[in-house]
């Protein structure tokens, strides 16, 4: 963060911001993105989501998405310098119930999830990227601790699976900060939690 005093700048560490990533079908579906979203994945998508790894500093996940991206990312091939990023990373976890996380630069995140998502934000540093993870992202969704709400919104109605935003998640008013739009059916919305 750069701020300007007259002639003089000064660079200042700014507090992790905390970055909800998620895949969308139309009708709200985030559950195994993996099965679906794969025809609408072109080049602006790939190099969109390199350009979100590359302003994060670490990955926050829940359990389920950990352990999926645990089981493929260390020996997917050509996946290059994206594949590299991936595996380098800092990664928290957080889970209930894994004893161990042995992906690299994995870190659990054990007791009170929303208490140490806090603590984590409140260190220096750019993106804490959260992907995927329904049950963590409504925890810190009631807590107001997610600073950019980022939805790739695919061009599929599933008709059934988990959808992103609990049946009990509590009313919120959004901002809508900007629109993207790629060439095979992927819309980008960004939002930021409204003023007052």
């Amino acid at each position: 963060m750069h701020l300007v005093d007259g002639h003089h700048t000064q660079t200042q560490e700014a507090e992790m911001r905390l970055v909800a990533t998620e895949y969308l079908s139309l009708d709200g579906v985030c559950e195994e993105p993996g099965h679906w979203s794969f025809p609408f994945f072109g080049q602006e998508a790939g190099q969109f989501k390199w350009s979100e790894l590359q302003a994060s500093d670490a990955l926050l996940m829940g359990r389920k998405t950990y352990e999926g991206f645990a089981a493929a990312w260390p020996t997917m091939e050509g996946t290059g310098e994206f594949g590299e990023r991936m595996n380098s990373i800092a990664k928290y976890v957080v889970s209930s119930t894994l004893d161990k996380a042995e992906w690299t630069g994995s870190k659990l995140l054990k007791g009170d999830a929303v208490e140490a998502v806090r603590k984590l934000k409140e260190e220096p540093g750019r993106d804490l990227l959260l992907s995927g993870s329904a049950q963590l992202f409504n925890a810190l969704l009631k807590e107001n601790l997610i600073d950019l709400y980022r939805v790739m919104l695919h061009s599929i109605v599933l008709g059934k699976g988990r959808r992103l935003f609990a049946d009990d998640a509590d009313q919120k008013v959004l901002e809508l900060t900007e629109i993207r739009r790629f060439g095979r059916g992927i819309v980008v919305l960004e939002f930021v939690p409204a003023a007052g």
